[in-house]
């Protein structure tokens, strides 16, 4: 082979060694941008030294990071661990490496530059193999899930929470009801406005909304942290409190929802003024939550008879404004 060929040949490897660095260098660009735009990373990890192949920038911009602000490496994936979720998310991963799972996969937190949390699913499998069977490189995805983990926090919310006010709704009282009462001594308050009707019909359904949120924190500010507080609907709210109907601190958060409740509400389009029938009654042994209420209402009904405004624990009147 003459000199001349050989240079021709070494010419023509070198092109197309260049069109190959250009076919990849682009199909790397696409491959970035269509996982970037699913919010999925894709990565790979040599386990001896711990680097990390990033095959798009979406890992370091889902914590805050400039592209090569952060390394890409192992440590580095750790460092940023959420403190709480560290020893479950290793432990899962060491477990695929040791062949205890068929493969790694954890749903947990990573903390971003900011110091905010981006909630992450994590998967990948040991794709490199030495011939003695040890692991050499383990490839997998990376899913930013902070937004769905923010839409599964909002339907649990509306789940367990009143919308408007968001104060426990019926079926978190329900659920709290049962555990308090297998803890011990409970007594339940009906709280139930009165002449709020004319809040509404004088000023607005909007303005009687405004009350309502008013009053629901009001209703925290009287009551200790023991004190559940709830709304049923409309405007009749519920407190679970643990202890028996005979301790003075029954008697003093009754009081003090009271005057939350006749303290007139300073609204955008004037003042507005209600008042509040308050029953409390103590949890019988063999009461559900249906027969507790109940009971707590009739209570209640106590103080409408007898002119509204006012306080009364089990069948006695205890305070008449």
């Amino acid at each position: 082979m003459s000199e001349e060929i050989l240079r021709q040949q070494i010419q023509n490897l070198k092109k197309h060694n260049a069109r190959l660095k250009r076919i990849a260098h682009d199909s790397r660009n696409k491959l970035s941008a269509a996982l970037d735009g699913t919010g999925l990373c894709l990565w790979q990890l040599d386990v001896s030294s711990g680097k990390l192949v990033i095959f798009n920038r979406r890992w370091g911009s889902m914590l805050g990071f400039q592209p090569k602000e952060l390394s890409a490496h192992f440590d580095v994936w750790r460092e940023h661990l959420h403190p709480e979720d560290r020893e479950m998310v290793l432990a899962a991963f060491y477990n695929h490496l040791e062949g205890k799972t068929p493969f790694y996969e954890a749903l947990h937190r990573m903390q971003a530059k900011n110091g905010t949390v981006t909630w992450v699913l994590d998967r990948g499998r040991v794709t490199e193999r030495s011939d003695d069977g040890k692991p050499l490189k383990v490839t997998g995805t990376h899913i930013d899930m902070t937004k769905e983990k923010q839409y599964e926090q909002q339907l649990a919310k509306l789940a367990n929470h009143d919308p408007l006010t968001g104060l426990a709704n019926r079926h978190a009282l329900h659920a709290q009801f049962d555990l308090l009462k297998k803890l011990g001594s409970l007594s339940v308050a009906f709280i139930d406005l009165d002449d709020f009707k004319n809040v509404n019909d004088t000023l607005g359904h909007r303005s009687g909304d405004e009350v309502l949120l008013q009053l629901s924190q009001r209703l925290h500010q009287a009551c200790p942290p023991e004190v559940t507080i709830g709304r049923i609907g409309g405007d009749e709210f519920i407190l679970l409190m643990p202890w028996t109907l005979d301790n003075p601190e029954i008697g003093s958060i009754a009081r003090r929802c009271l005057d939350a409740a006749i303290t007139p509400f300073e609204l955008s389009n004037g003042a507005a003024r209600v008042g509040a029938s308050i029953g409390v009654n103590e949890s019988w042994a063999n009461d559900n939550f249906s027969d507790a209420i109940i009971r707590a209402d009739e209570s209640m009904y106590l103080i409408k008879r007898t002119g509204k405004n006012g306080v009364a624990l089990g069948a006695m009147v205890l305070i008449q404004s």
